[in-house]
């Protein structure tokens, strides 16, 4: 298949800038049987079954956009210049990968400041991607990042507005755990304490997973063959509870929904044969596009997503090509908003 028939027009008028609040009140396309539905996250619900099992990604973001000052020795004195840096992946524990801005103004061996307390060496350099080693580290270190960082807003929102003190809880879920993402897993942002009691309430079981969602999540697919794309890797958990969750309710004949693109890549790399999850724990670079075999998840809970993405091909697998162009076309007709702070749909395949 080709990157370019993933492709649609989207009105910018749709990308949403803002969440709403309460997080359930998003609009919510539920799409089942062949059937489109307009609904609303806080109505769920309905559409879920006493047994069903969500799964959620219960990574937490770093405020991961830092801004500093380059300090630099020389025979003429020290130079100074203001450099700001978005964290992209955890390479250690004091030692992040990160893209530089701007970047002509570094070099190896420079000294950057963030504060008082916060100091790191860049000790790689690749055009606009540096590497730096950190004063600090382990839970230290995501601290001092959490006190003086700022939220990574995606590129088509940061590209419109700065991120803000609003960005700091509405850019993070309410179950939000261990901290390593430096994106949202964006479909769990509909959720409010309210409504996951009420589902728990009809008997909805959840299963809580971690992905650390990275910055390659929202690389575009640069290649005309899908096959020939290159996935980014991203550090992934599945305890034993979480496996025997997902596992028992496969045998029961119960669904397993993931909430996000994640999960369902999580799930789907810890499977091991159809209907069987074991605890996992590592790297996954697994690329999910029309023809993968869907070992662990019934159906998914997602936002709308960008054109000619590897997210876009996620979707097309588990409902077919030409259901998806009629989600998509049914949601830019109907003015759904789109991407991290937009609207939720459901589906549900046969």
């Amino acid at each position: 298949m080709r990157t370019a028939d993933f492709d649609f027009d989207l009105p910018e008028a749709l990308i949403a800038l803002r969440p709403l609040h309460p997080r359930p009140a998003s609009r919510m396309l539920v799409a089942q049987g062949g059937h489109i539905v307009d609904s609303h996250v806080h109505q769920l619900g309905q559409f879920l079954r006493a047994g069903d099992v969500l799964v959620f990604n219960n990574t937490k973001v770093l405020a991961a956009y830092l801004q500093g000052v380059r300090v630099r020795c020389s025979a003429d004195g020290t130079g100074r210049a203001q450099v700001g840096f978005n964290l992209i992946a955890q390479l250690g524990l004091n030692h992040w990968r990160a893209l530089a801005r701007p970047a002509k103004k570094l070099a190896i061996g420079d000294r950057v400041e963030f504060g008082p307390d916060l100091q790191a060496e860049l000790t790689a350099k690749d055009g606009g991607e540096v590497e730096l080693v950190f004063s600090k580290s382990g839970d230290e270190l995501s601290a001092a990042i959490d006190a003086i960082g700022q939220m990574p807003l995606p590129p088509y929102i940061a590209s419109r507005r700065p991120a803000d003190e609003a960005d700091r809880a509405d850019y993070q879920t309410v179950f939000a755990k261990l901290p390593g993402a430096v994106a949202a897993p964006t479909a769990s942002l509909h959720f409010d304490n309210d409504l996951l009691e009420s589902l728990a309430a009809m008997g909805v079981e959840h299963a809580d997973v971690t992905l650390h969602v990275g910055a390659g999540t929202f690389l575009p697919v640069k290649v005309e063959d899908i096959a020939a794309h290159k996935m980014h890797a991203e550090w992934g958990n599945i305890d034993e509870q979480a496996a025997a969750t997902i596992t028992q309710a496969h045998r029961d004949g119960r669904r397993v929904i993931p909430v996000g693109t994640t999960a369902l890549r999580l799930i789907e790399s810890a499977a091991k044969a159809k209907g069987i999850v074991e605890p996992w724990q590592g790297d996954t670079d697994i690329f999910i596009h029309p023809g993968h075999n869907f070992l662990a998840s019934s159906g998914l809970m997602t936002n709308f997503h960008l054109p000619r993405s590897t997210l876009m091909m996620l979707v097309a697998a588990l409902v077919g090509m030409e259901p998806l162009r009629n989600i998509y076309a049914h949601a830019i007709a109907q003015e759904y908003r789109f991407f991290s702070y937009g609207d939720s749909s459901l589906l549900l395949p046969d």
